[in-house]
């Protein structure tokens, strides 16, 4: 019979699952409906034409790729696809707004370029204070679209750069990475089944929708 593993290395794994669990349940509680109406939101913006920009650092970049391949592809079931565009993943025009305007430029001249009236734009970064995506953010509030941010704890500069914002209330990177990951997931979901259930209606009354989701009282009686 193989004895019992007791190692530093099993201990930091116990702590790592135990971080996990903590963020989502405090997720679960206080971001579930946040991440649904966000889902409803782009159901009645990228259907009608709209688009959905995102952008991150590292390994929150790969985070936002992910949103957007999930758009682009499918979460699920087959659907249309829709427009949704990593700013990070456009690797000429990443290196050429670096070398000649600097880094903190890479997101908000392509905000600039790409973004329109009603877009939304989902910036990621576990501590909240990336000099980019915070310019990203100013370029996306004078474009005119919805700014929405995904963080580690609250305060941090991001979220109050941001129309909304879903914080993640632990001190391990790792642990924010994977709850936003989690949360993705749930945005997808929430989109699926408003766009298929929508899918029939007439686009007229999207806009209604729309309104009853920025004031949040979608799915009132």
């Amino acid at each position: 019979m193989t004895e019992p593993l007791h190692s530093p290395s099993l201990h930091a794994a116990h702590e790592h699952c135990q971080s996990i669990q903590d963020a989502l349940a405090r997720f679960r509680e206080h971001g579930l409906d946040q991440v649904t109406r966000w889902g409803l939101h782009l159901a009645a913006v990228l259907p009608l034409g709209g688009r959905l920009l995102a952008a991150g650092n590292g390994g929150s970049a790969a985070q936002a790729q992910h949103l957007t391949a999930e758009l682009v592809g499918r979460y699920r079931a087959d659907r249309p696809p829709y427009s949704a565009i990593a700013l990070h993943a456009e690797t000429s025009s990443v290196t050429a707004i670096g070398n000649d305007y600097g880094f903190e430029e890479l997101f908000a001249r392509q905000v600039a370029a790409h973004g329109r009236p009603g877009d939304v734009l989902v910036l990621m970064s576990t501590s909240g204070r990336s000099p980019n995506l915070l310019a990203a953010a100013s370029a996306g509030h004078e474009a005119g679209l919805r700014v929405w941010a995904m963080t580690g704890p609250r305060p941090n500069p991001l979220a109050a750069h941001a129309h909304d914002c879903l914080c993640i209330a632990s001190s391990s990177t790792a642990t924010v990475q994977e709850a936003h990951l989690v949360a993705l997931h749930l945005l997808c979901e929430a989109f699926d089944e408003a766009t298929g259930a929508a899918r029939s209606a007439v686009p007229a009354a999207t806009q209604p929708v729309l309104q009853q989701v920025e004031h949040g009282h979608w799915g009132a009686a």
